[in-house]
């Protein structure tokens, strides 16, 4: 099973989430800063992280960003603040989902699962077609390489499989319903920020412009495609 990171100023949150995903079979890692997360990161083979954004010494948000510099693990914020707009600073700097406290014990261990599955598909070799081209965009699904004009493009877990969803229908447009519940597996409720994040940023990592797009195009008023 996975090692997961639990990192929480909170000792008795991190206690209980460690027991939640211990009787799962997880072995648990703690942390109680940022500062320590990446410590712990940098030392140990972690397969995804569980982190909060209010915390002292190093906050979640500044840990997130040291950490996307080295690591492409998922990436689960936890935060009692229930607004948009920490969600989406949450994501900005590189998570790949968010959990707001309190939250269901339920709900954590099924996006736990959910968030590892999407990891583990980046390394597995299912399916038939193994690469994808449109223009100077080339992904190889089973190294999975995304590359621009013959550059390596480095992409999240969730990047990659939003990436490759538009890739392999290449001029279909898909509502940001579609690809959350593609991607995530779950019914798309209030979806459309945590979609425009993620596209935002690949965008950002695929295009030259990403104000005037060659390859990633929103139809306004219904969704995203990749262009033929």
């Amino acid at each position: 099973m996975a090692n997961i990171l639990v990192c929480d100023d909170d000792k008795e949150i991190v206690e209980a989430i460690s027991i939640y995903l211990s009787q799962e079979g997880y072995q648990i890692f703690k942390a109680y800063n940022g500062r320590e997360a990446i410590e712990v990161l940098q030392k140990e083979d972690i397969q995804l992280l569980l982190i909060d954004i209010m915390m002292p010494e190093m906050d979640g948000i500044h840990a997130m960003i040291k950490i996307r510099s080295f690591s492409a693990i998922p990436i689960l914020v936890l935060s009692a603040k229930s607004e948009d707009v920490d969600k989406i600073l949450g994501l900005n700097v590189g998570a790949d989902d968010y959990i707001t406290k309190p939250f269901n014990p339920l709900e954590l261990v099924a996006r736990v699962k959910s968030s590892l599955r999407r990891y583990t598909m980046l390394g597995s070799c299912a399916g038939t077609k193994k690469n994808y081209v449109v223009g100077s965009l080339e992904i190889d699904d089973e190294a999975k390489i995304v590359t621009v004009d013959g550059e390596q493009v480095k992409l999240t877990p969730i990047e990659y499989q939003i990436l490759l969803l538009l890739v392999q229908n290449p001029g279909r447009v898909f509502s940001t319903q579609q690809i959350y519940e593609s991607i995530w597996n779950e019914e798309a409720y209030g979806a459309e920020n945590t979609v425009a994040v993620h596209i935002r940023h690949i965008r950002e990592k695929i295009e030259i412009n990403p104000k005037e797009p060659r390859y990633l195009k929103v139809v306004w008023g219904v969704g995203y495609k990749i262009e033929k």
